[in-house]
């Protein structure tokens, strides 16, 4: 096992109180596998991808606990630079938004070397051959010229293109996608995907990707793990989640998802938003929003219940559980 996450919490103190992003999350990823962290915006996904990166603030006002396994190695205790070792060469990130991610002063070639050096030992003429390789891998044309480009001169599938050139610029065992196709058109994202599950065939790179689009997780996921307010609440293989999702927020994300088929006016949403992380309900923390809410909802938190092929946050099968361990 290439990654294991075990009970991982993270919070952060503030004025108004402590925020508890990630609260207990335990999932792992294999070697060559595309795990996919998926549930709307608040819900713990790239809290929980910063935190295995190691790059929140390591302050008082920053608090994690549990196992980030990495190759039996727990990352939480290491230093920063034992991590700024690792950054790069073994655990590598694409970043939510390429134009605020690369840095508008220095060539993308610049960009793209400097992990190569550091971790490569090579000199400037062979990082920078490396990168016009890794240019060229990433089907960026002409890439003898355009590494000499900044990232403004660049379209944005250029950008998320030379990201993802960076990310593997040193050939990682773990690559985290942190919503790689936002804001791109749909034509784009497809060749984005499309090169993401190519290069990890080739390099066979794990990929952790964090995403809201169900969509995307067909594409590409092996297994899906879905996130509410900090916790897991559905863990499955993704030919399982499309085929029979067992969680009342699962089944909203998968019922939003438009369809040729369905003759409507209107797309079904999940009603009401996610609770203000400050001021979370007692008991299961969907409950608010969920069709299936019973009076246990109200007042005691939902374990994480083993059924025959996936984990699921809720009472609705605890009874099944039992039946199972029986």
């Amino acid at each position: 096992m290439l990654l294991d996450i075990k009970n991982l919490k993270t919070e952060f103190i503030t004025k108004k109180g402590t925020i508890t992003a990630v609260n207990g999350v335990d999932f792992n990823v294999d070697k060559g596998e595309v795990v996919a962290i998926v549930g709307e915006s608040g819900s713990g996904k790239s809290v929980t991808s910063l935190s295995i990166m190691g790059l929140h603030s390591r302050t008082s006002k920053t608090k994690m606990s549990g196992e980030i396994l990495f190759k039996s190695e727990n990352l939480l205790e290491k230093s920063e630079k034992e991590m700024q070792n690792l950054r790069g060469k073994q655990l590598s990130m694409i970043f939510q938004e390429p134009m605020t991610s690369l840095n508008p002063v220095f060539t993308i070639g610049r960009q793209i070397t400097e992990a190569i050096i550091k971790h490569e030992g090579l000199n400037k003429k062979e990082a920078r051959n490396r990168a016009i390789e890794m240019l060229t891998l990433v089907g960026i044309p002409s890439p003898e010229a355009r590494i000499d480009n900044y990232p403004h001169q660049l379209s944005g599938g250029m950008r998320q293109r030379v990201m993802i050139a960076i990310a593997l610029s040193c050939n990682p065992e773990l690559l985290i996608a942190d919503e790689p196709t936002t804001a791109l058109d749909v034509t784009i994202q497809a060749q984005i995907l499309e090169l993401m599950l190519e290069l990890k065939n080739k390099l066979g790179t794990a990929i952790l990707l964090i995403t809201h689009d169900l969509g995307v997780v067909a594409e590409v996921a092996d297994r899906v793990v879905v996130m509410y307010c900090g916790k897991v609440v559905e863990k499955a293989l993704i030919k399982d989640i499309f085929k029979d999702p067992k969680h009342p927020y699962t089944k909203g994300l998968l019922n939003s998802i438009p369809k040729i088929e369905d003759d409507v006016e209107r797309l079904f949403i999940i009603p009401g938003t996610v609770p203000n992380p400050l001021e979370l309900p007692t008991g299961c923390t969907f409950r608010n929003r969920c069709p299936n809410c019973m009076d246990k909802c109200t007042y005691e938190s939902p374990p994480l219940i083993s059924l025959e092929n996936r984990e699921v946050r809720c009472f609705l099968y605890k009874n099944k559980e039992d039946e199972n361990n029986g």
